[in-house]
């Protein structure tokens, strides 16, 4: 995994322990004690950080018409457990993860809460022995190149979350109808209204219909979660 990282972002590594000790679950160094090992809690712990305000920034940038809600919802959904696992597997981290044979035995391997923990951990090490710079560089390749196709994938499930709640109502239409648009061509903003059997329920915005969807579906959500079971 050294080497594979060192690869990607064409650097040597001043400290490789500390890319290892980023791999070490707390498991595996339970069960190890001869080797006095220290597992990768306090580099996930930082890693955790770095990743945030990377992730911050780049939205901040990357999306300026938006607003702090909006931002604060794709930074969540670009760093929760899923979403790094996901971009971990695709690196093979997960299968670099050293874990305690009861842990194995059980599935760790699999598991979304210790292959996203290695992967911050990793971003810890790296950020230790290379700085800030190349810890973005990192986060830029594996996981900020795609973040469209991330967001989209995630956010689906607000719409059909949405459709499968009203449904148990019975037969339910849901629409979505743009309600604005401003901006210029390369920089539009649209807004969204959803509507449950003709009812305005909420409305989205984002910098294309489908984004503007998906934030009023995921607004809809959260109007029924606050205000209980309106659907009726």
């Amino acid at each position: 995994m050294i080497f594979e990282l060192e690869q990607l972002l064409e650097v040597k590594f001043n400290q490789p322990s500390l890319i290892e000790n980023a791999l070490f679950h707390t498991t595996y160094v339970n069960e190890n004690p001869k080797f006095k090992l220290q597992s990768n809690e306090r580099l996930e712990f930082l890693g955790d950080a770095v990743l945030e305000i990377i992730v911050s920034d780049f939205l901040y940038h990357q999306y300026p018409k938006l607003p702090e809600g909006q931002l604060t919802t794709m930074r969540a959904q670009l760093v929760q457990e899923a979403s790094l696992a996901y971009v971990a597997r695709q690196f093979k981290i997960d299968q670099a993860i050293y874990l305690g044979k009861g842990e194995i035995g059980s599935g760790g391997r699999q598991r979304e809460s210790i292959i996203s923990d290695a992967y911050e951990a990793i971003l810890g090490a790296i950020y230790l022995d290379q700085g800030i710079e190349l810890a973005t560089k990192f986060v830029n390749l594996t996981l900020l190149h795609q973040h469209q196709q991330m967001l989209a994938s995630v956010s689906k499930d607000y719409k059909t979350h949405l459709q499968e709640l009203v449904q148990q109502k019975g037969t339910v239409k849901i629409q979505y109808k743009v309600i604005k648009q401003e901006g210029p061509a390369h920089n539009t903003q649209f807004t969204v209204e959803v509507r449950v059997n003709d009812v305005p329920l909420a409305i989205g915005k984002g910098r294309s219909k489908k984004q503007a969807e998906i934030s009023a579906a995921e607004s809809a959500l959260n109007f029924i979660d606050e205000k209980g079971n309106i659907l009726k």
